[in-house]
């Protein structure tokens, strides 16, 4: 699935521009919903970030590798800027601890994610994308 140069920057600047994308993992616990700073197109049919905090989200996807991500950014839709501004991705998470994949995704990082504590031991998490809608179910711009 084509993902658009606007979507691709404006995921990679989620962060900063006070709209992070949010991972919704579900555990032997119950579900966990946690922000990624990290949170980047990978290609056209990944998302990736990079796990550091080595928290609920990883303790959850060592049970559930099934993911949600959601890009919710109002703003751009009041502005035009997207049609919805609430964006889901639906797949399937796989952890990389080392190799190539894991070095590629963090080449990908923005320099912040890159020095950020706890990066040199940080994992490279790759979503495949399964399906991806905005919130009234139509594809994404």
């Amino acid at each position: 699935m084509p993902i658009s140069a606007k979507l691709r920057d404006m995921i990679r600047a989620a962060w900063d521009a006070g709209y992070p994308c949010m991972l919704a993992t579900d555990g032997p616990n119950g579900p966990n919903i946690s922000p990624k700073g990290s949170m980047i197109v990978f290609d056209d049919d990944h998302l990736a970030y990079w796990e550091r905090s080595k928290k609920q989200a990883l303790e959850n996807l060592g049970y559930d590798k099934r993911v949600c991500v959601m890009y919710a950014n109002f703003k751009a839709q009041r502005d035009g800027v997207l049609e919805s501004g609430f964006l889901r991705f639906y797949g399937t998470a796989v952890l990389h601890e080392s190799g190539p994949v894991r070095e590629a995704i963090f080449q990908k990082l923005l320099p912040r994610e890159q020095t950020h504590v706890g990066a040199d031991v940080g994992i490279g998490v790759l979503i495949k994308i399964d399906r991806a809608a905005d919130v009234r179910g139509k594809p994404l711009p």
